[in-house]
């Protein structure tokens, strides 16, 4: 049973991430913020208050993970859970004004990290690497036959 790991677009994709995970949560750890709630905090940025499940879908966890990790938050009172006015049953998850400084760190901790991870590329690699990335997810991604 043999498999070519090292020629595998998707070995290399996951063992980067690893490596991004690694180095940002050990950024992260000084100012006691998970790699999670960094997550929970980066994705209220970029969307906006959403579901417990939209998060849990982007995150790629299952909800009892996340439960956990939003209430560590909203006892350290970053975020808040509020009915959603389209549907009572759903919660929506909002950042607090404190949850601003410590965005304001993880932006700091995550831009260390992406220039640790571009150390000795060129600007029009780190252009291409970026271009060729977002192809290798249009790929995968697609629901047809030939995507991949």
């Amino acid at each position: 049973m043999r498999y070519e790991f090292e020629d595998s677009i998707g070995y290399w994709i996951a063992i980067a991430n690893q490596g991004f995970a690694r180095a940002i949560t050990e950024k992260l750890a000084p100012h006691g913020i998970t790699y999670r709630q960094a997550q929970v905090l980066g994705y209220l940025e970029l969307d906006g208050p959403q579901t417990q499940k939209a998060l849990c879908g982007r995150m790629l966890i299952e909800p009892p993970s996340l439960v956990g990790v939003l209430n560590r938050m909203e006892l350290a009172g970053l975020v808040e859970r509020r009915g959603c006015p389209d549907d009572r049953r759903r919660k929506l998850i909002y950042p607090l004004p404190p949850a601003e400084a410590i965005w304001e760190k993880v932006a700091g901790c995550a831009r260390e990290v992406r220039a640790q991870a571009a150390k000795g590329l060129s600007t029009s690699e780190v252009a291409q690497l970026k271009t060729l990335l977002q192809k290798v997810h249009q790929n995968v991604s697609s629901t047809s036959p030939t995507a991949a």
